[in-house]
């Protein structure tokens, strides 16, 4: 089996079944496991981010869609090098990777046309599917059902210990700080499933656009920044776009010192197997007292200021 991977959720639910060897093709954001980074690269972005802060990358994706232009690019030729039996691509997320049907207007003029599987996940219990689906493809089904298992009961850990929380904190989590964007889909529930109460966002919805007073007369308790594609280092140097404004500062997640900072890229915006280490560290941050061991300092930290 030949498979070219073309969003980093996918790419990593490829390496927790075992199949590794068998990705011949990836994107370039594809970068965990580090062995994935050693991949033929079959895709590239249209836009250049590095550098830009969270305002300035929304203005050019803005632009970007607002004239219809693509921001993502299959590379023909490398992916009818690449000769894959099988190509993973998404519709969830234009934002984030090419969607299915640029996909499928390349993988057409192939010379011996791949199956295409789109992964659309709102929901934990669908990523955990999207795992058995490429399972199924692969003919993996019990290797499949193995890795699902043991992340399912991981979340059920999680849930029944949190369950006994005599307070669940409103908690509000923010997937992008410039203009603000509440987590969606999945986050809301992960929220639940640690202990707390979403402020803002309801499971399975999209992530939304929201306004400074509408995340304020929220009253949050607990405040989680994960921008979305940032890792921990690169979260620090944005946060003080929302953490040092005035409205920041009287809401109670800031009087009681319970804002934090996550690696959004690795545990919190990819549908992938590690929404699971997202959840467990999630149950620290909103029930400290039920879950105490925190989590690694490259992985989130308690903003300070």
């Amino acid at each position: 089996m030949r498979i070219v991977s073309l969003l980093p959720a996918a790419t990593e639910i490829c390496y927790a079944l075992g199949l590794g060897d068998e990705v011949v093709g990836v994107s370039p954001e594809c970068d965990h496991p580090p062995a994935a980074r050693t991949k033929r690269i079959v895709s590239r972005s249209l836009l250049q981010y590095e550098g830009m802060s969270s305002g300035e990358t929304s203005r050019m994706v803005g632009e970007r869609l607002a004239s219809a232009g693509a921001l993502y690019q299959v590379d023909a030729e490398a992916l009818r090098s690449a000769d894959p039996d099988l190509i993973l691509t998404q519709g969830l997320c234009e934002v984030c990777a090419p969607t299915l049907g640029d996909v499928e207007d390349i993988a057409r003029n192939l010379p011996r046309p791949p199956e295409i599987v789109s992964l659309d996940p709102h929901h934990l219990v669908e990523v955990l599917e999207n795992i058995e689906q490429i399972g199924r493809a692969c003919d993996i089904e019990e290797r499949a059902e193995t890795v699902v298992e043991g992340l399912q009961l991981r979340i059920e850990r999680v849930a029944r210990k949190a369950a006994l929380a005599a307070e669940r904190p409103r908690t509000a989590c923010l997937e992008w700080l410039d203009p603000l964007f509440i987590g969606g889909h999945w986050v809301p529930e992960m929220i639940g499933l640690a202990g707390g109460v979403d402020a803002l966002g309801r499971p399975g919805e999209k992530s939304r656009r929201v306004s400074p007073k509408e995340v304020a007369a929220a009253l949050p308790e607990v405040a989680v920044l994960m921008p979305c594609g940032f890792d921990l280092d690169r979260t620090r140097t944005e946060a003080p776009t929302v953490a040092g404004t005035s409205w920041w500062s009287h809401m109670p997640a800031t009087r009681n010192q319970r804002v934090w900072l996550v690696d959004g890229s690795s545990f919190f915006n990819r549908p992938g197997p590690r929404l699971v280490d997202g959840l467990e560290i999630l149950a620290h941050i909103v029930q400290p007292a039920i879950f105490p061991t925190p989590p690694a300092p490259t992985d989130a930290e308690q903003w300070v200021g």
